[in-house]
């Protein structure tokens, strides 16, 4: 049961290793880009290459799906970024429904671990494999792998990491369940052992939003950990009457103490595109304009010549 590039490789995976996968659960079909195009889930459009039967319902609890889901005879469900699931879903199968979930259980709880995790400055993440039950990433922890976090990593490059990792995780705790291997731990011990828990909500455009009062390492941590979707914003404006949106896709930081205001623009004119925060400046390497396209600093610094005369807000 998955829907995104995260949930291929785990399933790839499985199929590679000869498991008998008799269906597999997604999201509907439905409209993106600009185009509004009607666009296939990742994951089914790889299931469909493999001949493997796809259901797509629209409700969980919908007697016409939970018969087809019940006719599949599974032994075993895994859940690897999809969405809740009732426990008449997760609770039908002999052994069970576990999940994978990209932080270290019970740290980053969520729907958005990957992004919160570098927007917090953290060095290290993981995945964890659980057992589905009544609330949300609450389940009884089957087994945890430890990923670093490189110092300048995006959020997507991150991903990628965490998808590899996550896949040969599912794996293993697939062989780990079928032979009576599979030890768990209760989250709660771990909670009560940790009292500095982060949560990983969804992330909300506000939550994008560039303060450039910040000290600089927050502020190339909030960015890089939004890049490159849904990606760091900010205004900038000319104190008079333009003011747009922009959004910071890719950037580095200089450490440099200075009296700028935070948000001041320093340039070249040719290439280069510096921001001040606190204790430093942001380079920034590539934005986007609203409704524009995405672009490098020295071809977005063509048609913004006198850019110096801007703020970030």
């Amino acid at each position: 049961m998955g829907t995104p590039e995260f949930a291929v490789y785990p399933l790839k995976l499985l199929i590679e290793k000869n498991y008998n996968i008799v269906g597999v659960i997604t999201a509907p079909d439905k409209p993106a880009g600009r185009g509004r195009k009607v666009k296939s889930p990742a994951v089914k459009e790889y299931a469909q290459s493999k001949n493997i039967p796809v259901l797509q319902p629209t409700n969980l609890k919908e007697e016409v799906f939970l018969e087809e889901l019940k006719n599949l005879h599974a032994d075993l469900q895994i859940v690897v970024a999809f969405r809740m699931l009732p426990e008449l879903v997760w609770n039908m199968p002999e052994l069970g429904t576990f999940n994978l979930h990209a932080s270290l259980l019970p740290d980053y709880r969520g729907a958005a671990p990957i992004n919160w995790a570098i927007m917090n400055s953290e060095k290290t993440t993981g995945v964890t494999t659980f057992f589905l039950d009544h609330k949300i990433d609450t389940g009884d922890i089957i087994m945890q792998r430890e990923v670093k976090i490189g110092e300048d990593e995006t959020a997507g490059e991150l991903h990628d990491k965490l998808m590899y990792e996550g896949g040969k995780l599912v794996v293993d705790t697939v062989d780990a369940i079928i032979i009576g291997n599979a030890a768990t731990q209760k989250q709660e011990k771990l909670t009560s052992d940790n009292g500095n828990l982060h949560p990983a909500p969804k992330i909300y455009k506000e939550d994008c939003r560039i303060d450039w009062g910040k000290d600089v390492d927050r502020v190339y941590n909030h960015i890089r950990g939004l890049s490159p979707y849904p990606a760091a914003w900010c205004q900038i404006a000319d104190g008079d009457n333009y003011s747009n949106t922009v959004k910071i896709f890719q950037a580095e930081k200089k450490m440099q103490k200075h009296e700028f205001e935070p948000g001041k623009i320093i340039s070249d004119n040719r290439e280069e595109i510096l921001v001040a925060a606190k204790n430093g400046f942001i380079i920034v390497k590539e934005l986007q304009l609203a409704g524009k396209k995405r672009l490098n600093s020295k071809e977005f610094l063509k048609g913004f010549p006198n850019i110096q005369n801007f703020h970030f807000l």
